[in-house]
Formats: structure tokens, C-alpha cells, sequence
């Protein structure tokens, strides 16, 4: 009894190793991709350009889960106001490569350099962050303040601890965490997809490519690193640089934001008394692809 009891548990145990080590390599997705991969110190990393060229350069940095197609709608707004626009996917999402190492704000500082200097850019550049990418744009102004005009920042992480629970031992505890995040974080990601599925869309097929990550080999395990990485405490010496550097924020928030709680405006006025701060009602955290129309409005408001 106690023989076939531990086969079964081994059997279980193996299950989400086993998922993982037989999904689709992102190498045999490259050849499909759209835009552009440029070879970078870490890996190849997936990019696109839109807009006039010789526009002010607009760089949209996404967040942990969705790749840079959420930002379809947005680009589409900032291209019509003349914006050069660059948009480009996380290592472990989308079509770049799935490097190890942990994603710390290092870890994002370093790809988003590496690719601003591959490309030419040498003036500075708007950021405009969502989710995660709040967290980027903030840790990268904050490195970098004289190569930023300003940050958007669109329900962003980064400002607020981390949640404990289940999230915090598979962000704390090696190996078990990881075996939870193999065997339950596709259930947690469609469950979202599921929640969302009444939110109007201004991104044609987000649900399905969001879903579609979750068959790329090496995608939850980046997912992982990057909460016990850049999301694994609040950036909050990187937000006091940033108002000490001058560099201007402006944040817009959800009503109704189920991730990223409106407790979050309060923190970063803290932090940074000079940031701009807009609420959206009725928003969620999908404002990018739900609300990218009131989005582009509060950011051109501000801009102008």
C-alpha cells in the first residue's frame, strides 16, 4: 500500500515537470515572428517600431504576463499623435528568448539599455509602463534619469508589498515554489482569462494570445523569476530618485483594479509629491486593451 501511495505521489509530482519539459521551444516560434529580433548580451529579444520616423520615441514596457501585442491599441493612439513608437517583449514572453537568470531590476535595466543603444536611441525617450512595466520604467528612470522625458504609468506594480499566502511561497520557498507555480499557474492565468471575458477589447485575440503563453516552454518559470525578482519588494528608493532626479510621472489607476489596489496612488504620492494621478472608472487592471481610449486621452491631457 504504502509502495503504490508513493508512486502515485511521484506520478503527481512528475505531472507539471513533465508539461513543462514537453512544451514548444520559443526558437520554433521565432521564425514566425513579427517586427524584428536583435541578438542582445542575454539573448535574442523580440521588438517592433511603429510611427513616422524623426517622431518623439515613445518605448512601451508590458508587464508580467502579457506580451507587447497589449499594447496594440495604445501605439495605434500614440502613432496617430506622431509618436515613434518602440515596443518589445520581456525575455520569457512573447517571441524573445527565455534566458536564465533572475529578473530583478537589473535584469530589466540591462535588456531595456542594451536594447536602446542596439537601436540608436540617444536622446530620451517617454516610458510608458504597464503592470510590471511600471516597476521597469520606474527602476530604469531611476538608473537612467537624463535618457527619460517622462514616465506613464498604467496601473502599475512596484509601489505596494507583495501578497504572502500561496503567491508568497512560490515566490519564497525554492523547489516547492516552483513545482506550485508549474502545476498551478495555468489554472490561476485562464481563471483571469475567464473573469475578463465580459471586459471590452480593444485588442483583437488578447484572451487567446494571453493563453497561448502558457504553451511556450520556459514562460512560467520567467513569470517566477520575475516575482521573486523586480516585484519581490516596493521600489520605493527608485520612486524617491526619480522626484529627486525630476523626472515627471504620471499614473493612471483602475476603479476597480483587483491586483493593484487604489492604496497604491497614496504610497507613490508619498514618494514622489510632483506626480500626476488619474483614476479611471470602472477600470480594471486590462486598462491597456479594455480602456485604451481614456488611457490615450489622460495621457495626452497631461502631456499637452
Amino acid at each position: 500500500m504504502i509502495y503504490w501511495t508513493l508512486v502515485i505521489l511521484a506520478g503527481l509530482v512528475a505531472v507539471p515537470l513533465m508539461q513543462e519539459i514537453t512544451r514548444t521551444s520559443v526558437t520554433s516560434l521565432q521564425a514566425s515572428a513579427p517586427g524584428h529580433l536583435t541578438p542582445l548580451p542575454r539573448g535574442q529579444v523580440h521588438h517592433r517600431w511603429s510611427g513616422p520616423e524623426g517622431g518623439p520615441v515613445a518605448v512601451c514596457v508590458h508587464g508580467l504576463t502579457t506580451s507587447s501585442y497589449v499594447w496594440d491599441a495604445i501605439v495605434a493612439g500614440l502613432v496617430e499623435d506622431g509618436y515613434r513608437v518602440l515596443t518589445y517583449d520581456h525575455y520569457g514572453r512573447g517571441y524573445s528568448d527565455h534566458p536564465r537568470g533572475r529578473q530583478d531590476a537589473a535584469f530589466f535595466n540591462e535588456a531595456l539599455d542594451a536594447l536602446l543603444t542596439d537601436q540608436g536611441v540617444e536622446g530620451p525617450v517617454t516610458l510608458v509602463g504597464y503592470s510590471m512595466g511600471g516597476a521597469v520604467a520606474a527602476s530604469f528612470a531611476a538608473a537612467y534619469p537624463i535618457r527619460v522625458t517622462r514616465i506613464v504609468m498604467i496601473a502599475s506594480a512596484g509601489l505596494q508589498a507583495p501578497p504572502g499566502g500561496l503567491a508568497g511561497i512560490m515566490r519564497q520557498v525554492p523547489l516547492l515554489g516552483d513545482w506550485l507555480m508549474l502545476a498551478l499557474y495555468p489554472w490561476v492565468l485562464r481563471a483571469g482569462l475567464r473573469a475578463e471575458r465580459d471586459l471590452p477589447k480593444q485588442v483583437d485575440g488578447i484572451a487567446r494570445k494571453q493563453e497561448a503563453e502558457l504553451d511556450v516552454r520556459g514562460f512560467i518559470p520567467a513569470v517566477l523569476s520575475s516575482l521573486r525578482g523586480i516585484l519581490s519588494a516596493p521600489l520605493l528608493a527608485e520612486h524617491r530618485a526619480i522626484a529627486e532626479a525630476g523626472v515627471p510621472v504620471h499614473a493612471i489607476w483602475g476603479s476597480d483594479d483587483a491586483f493593484i489596489p487604489l492604496d497604491a496612488m497614496d504610497q507613490l504620492a508619498d514618494l514622489n509629491s510632483s506626480a500626476m494621478q488619474d483614476v479611471i472608472a470602472d477600470g480594471t487592471h486590462a486598462l491597456p486593451y479594455s480602456h485604451a481610449d481614456e488611457v490615450l486621452d489622460l495621457m495626452r491631457a497631461q502631456a499637452g
